[in-house]
């Protein structure tokens, strides 16, 4: 009696394990290359390798009436794994309606290749099951290349309490060349 009642205790032991394994393989759709960190684990600034397209940002929101600057907010977006080891910049967007909003993030890659790469597999991670319930209903992507630099930006029509939010997305089409995002 008592084997028998051990043995129930460890095959449902090991059935609770099973389905706490299958569960978080679901939530990352099954591979190792989509992630979700927290923000305290940015890793490094990417400093100089940025500052062509931090430059070519703020120049660009500058045409529609918008100032941008380095934040010391931590902030990170929904990631695919390149975009997740990737050094980065983020610069912060002055919105007096939305001060907790209005972030674009640059991201250093080695090469334009190795940008487009990573520009590619986030466009399909948004695209994804799993990207798609890491952003809100309706939001709008900005995801633009320029050399080994990767410009990102999100927002949502429907919940952006200032409007020069849509400005925001205007001026960095401007910048770079676009990645398109499937579906």
């Amino acid at each position: 009696m008592k084997r028998r009642r051990g043995r129930a205790l460890l095959a449902g032991a090991i059935a609770v394990a099973a389905c706490a394994f299958a569960l978080s393989a679901c939530a990352t759709g099954g591979s190792s290359t989509v992630t979700f960190p927290p923000a305290e684990a940015t890793p490094a600034s990417a400093g100089d390798a940025t500052s062509a397209a931090r430059n070519a940002v703020i120049a660009a929101l500058g045409t529609v009436g918008l100032q941008a600057r380095d934040t010391p907010n931590p902030y990170r977006p929904p990631e695919a794994a390149r975009f997740s080891s990737a050094p980065r910049s983020v610069l912060q967007v002055t919105l007096p309606d939305d001060p907790e909003h209005g972030f674009v993030v640059l991201y250093s890659f080695g090469s334009p290749a190795d940008a487009e790469a990573a520009a590619n597999e986030q466009a399909a991670y948004i695209a994804s099951g799993p990207g798609r319930v890491q952003f809100g209903p309706g939001t709008r992507y900005v995801l633009r290349l320029v050399g080994a630099t990767v410009i990102f930006f999100t927002w949502s029509p429907d919940n952006a309490p200032d409007p020069r939010m849509a400005s925001i997305d205007q001026a960095l089409t401007t910048v770079g060349t676009a990645v398109a995002i499937p579906g």
